[in-house]
């Protein structure tokens, strides 16, 4: 019965958290033996504790999962369309265009943690995963995304103040991120914010 529950509701490499598929109609150690089971039988692979998939089959005939990025963010950041999370930091200051720097550990802000900022590490990848200020919803993300990367603005920027105004407008448009969604949030962050929100002028782009 999990079996097919597996498949109708996963596609081949996608990840499969133990804490998804528990329903508590029955025991944990059985649905754990059941998912023993499978592995046995090569209809799953355990690629961590508490995490699986359905092996995918290459021209090769190898199983290929779901890399640890792609663990991440089912894990952190979203999963069925539900958003709890974003990238931020030098991962994300790279993604907007306003720092060339790789980074070697992917920081994410994340609804899915309960401690204080801490590494975790997924395959051969460390992520640094810490709770937002507050709930990230799917209408509040790219927000709280544009105003973490503002709190420590300096710390990534790699190009002058103009350029770094371009990538955010192109952020802001692409969007439909307007002042009154701003004002909503602002406050909850630190007084850096405010200036760097000011001083590149976003106030101004802002629809009402």
């Amino acid at each position: 019965m999990i079996y097919n529950y597996i498949k109708d509701n996963y596609k081949e490499g996608e990840p499969i958290f133990f804490s998804d598929i528990y329903d508590s109609t029955i025991s944990k150690s059985a649905l754990t033996q059941q998912l023993t089971t499978l592995c046995k039988k090569g209809l799953l692979v355990k690629y961590d504790n508490g995490i699986y998939y359905m092996p995918k089959k290459t021209r090769l005939k190898s199983a290929v999962g779901p890399t640890a990025d792609t663990v991440a963010k089912y894990r952190f950041i979203v999963k069925n369309g539900k958003i709890d999370g974003f990238y931020t930091g030098n991962t994300f200051a790279n993604q907007i265009g306003i720092s060339t720097q790789v980074p070697h550990v992917v920081e994410i802000v994340s609804n899915n943690t309960n401690s204080a900022p801490r590494d975790v590490i997924i395959g051969n990848r460390k992520f640094k995963v810490k709770k937002p200020l507050t709930t990230v919803t799917n209408d509040n993300v790219y927000i709280l995304q544009m105003l973490y990367l503002l709190s420590d603005l300096d710390s990534y920027l790699d190009y002058d103040y103009e350029e770094a105004r371009q990538c955010f407008l192109k952020f802001i448009e692409s969007h439909n991120i307007k002042r009154s969604d701003v004002d909503e949030y602002i406050r909850k962050f630190p007084l850096t914010v405010f200036k760097f929100y000011y001083e590149l002028r976003l106030d101004n782009v802002l629809a009402q």
